[in-house]
C-alpha cells in the first residue's frame, strides 16, 4: 500500500531571503541520495521544486506539495521506511547549498507532522483529503524534523515551514513544503483517524498563521495551525494495515 508523509516544521523567519527546500530524506539511518562523503543526489523520492520560494495562499493546491510558481521535478523513486525507524527531513537553503547552509539559526516555529495513504506514492498529487496529524511541537528553534514512522501502507511524506516574519497582514505567512514518496512496512492497520484536507486544513487567518511574531502578548499564545489541542497523539502502527 501506499501513503503519504507529512512532516511540517512551521518556523519564524527574519530575511525575505531566507527561503528553503526539503531535499532528502533519511529514513533507519540512512539518507536516501547520499552516495559517499562527496557525492549527494537530491530529490531522490521527493519532488523538489526549481526554486526555493514560498506558496502564499493556503487555498492553493500548491499548499500541499508545492508547485505552481516553485515547479517541481517528479521522482520514481519510492523510500522503504520501517515501522518503528526514526525519519529526518532534510533542509537546504537551495538546491545547491551544502549542510551548513539550511536556514536562519534564529528562526523558531512550531513543528508537525501528517501522513496521508495513497495508491500511488511516486504519481498522487497530494492535494486534497486524507491528511492525518501524527505529532506536533510548539515554537522551537529547528531546521529539520524528525518522526517515528509506525505503521504499514505506502505513501508520501510531506515537510512545510512557514515562514511567520511577515505574518502580521493576511497572506503575508510563506509556506515552505515538499513531499516524499514512502513505503511503510509493518503496524496493525487497525485504525482509521479523522482526516483533513490540504488545502483545507489552514486558514489566511488562523491565529497560527495570521500572527504578529513581534508582539510578545501573540508570542506567549501562540496556537499551532490544525492544533491538536492536547489530545492524545495517534498511535501510528494501528493505521492502515
Amino acid at each position: 500500500m501506499k501513503f503519504q508523509v507529512s512532516c511540517s516544521l512551521s518556523v519564524l523567519v527574519g530575511v525575505a531571503s531566507s527561503h528553503t527546500i526539503f531535499t532528502q530524506l533519511t529514513a533507519g539511518g540512512v539518507t536516501n541520495g547520499e552516495k559517499s562523503e562527496i557525492l549527494t543526489c537530491i530529490g531522490v523520492g521527493i519532488r523538489i521544486p526549481s526554486y526555493d520560494g514560498p506558496i502564499t495562499n493556503v487555498n492553493s493546491n500548491d499548499i500541499a506539495c508545492n508547485g505552481g510558481p516553485n515547479p517541481t521535478t517528479p521522482s520514481s523513486k519510492i523510500i522503504d521506511v520501517q515501522a518503528g525507524s526514526t525519519v529526518k527531513a532534510r533542509w537546504r537553503h537551495t538546491q545547491q547549498s551544502g549542510s551548513n547552509d539550511i536556514i536562519d539559526a534564529g528562526h523558531s516555529g512550531p513543528v508537525m507532522a501528517y501522513l496521508k495513504k495513497v495508491s500511488n506514492a511516486a504519481t498522487d498529487p497530494g492535494y486534497g483529503g486524507g491528511w492525518f496529524k501524527i505529532s506536533e511541537a510548539g515554537l522551537i528553534n529547528a531546521a529539520c524534523a524528525n518522526l517515528m514512522i509506525i505503521s504499514k501502507a505506502m505513501g508520501r511524506k510531506r515537510s512545510e515551514l512557514i515562514a511567520l516574519h511577515g505574518a502580521g497582514s493576511s497572506g503575508g505567512a510563506q509556506f515552505y513544503m515538499e513531499c516524499a514518496q514512502i513505503n511503510i512496512t509493518g503496524g496493525t492497520g487497525a485504525k482509521s483517524p479523522a482526516t483533513v484536507s490540504l488545502p483545507g486544513a489552514y486558514k489566511a487567518n488562523d491565529p497560527g498563521i495570521l500572527v504578529n511574531i513581534y508582539s510578545t502578548p501573540a508570542i506567549s499564545k501562540y496556537t499551532i495551525p490544525a492544533y491538536l489541542g492536547g489530545r492524545k497523539m495517534l498511535e501510528v502502527e494501528d493505521v492502515f494495515g
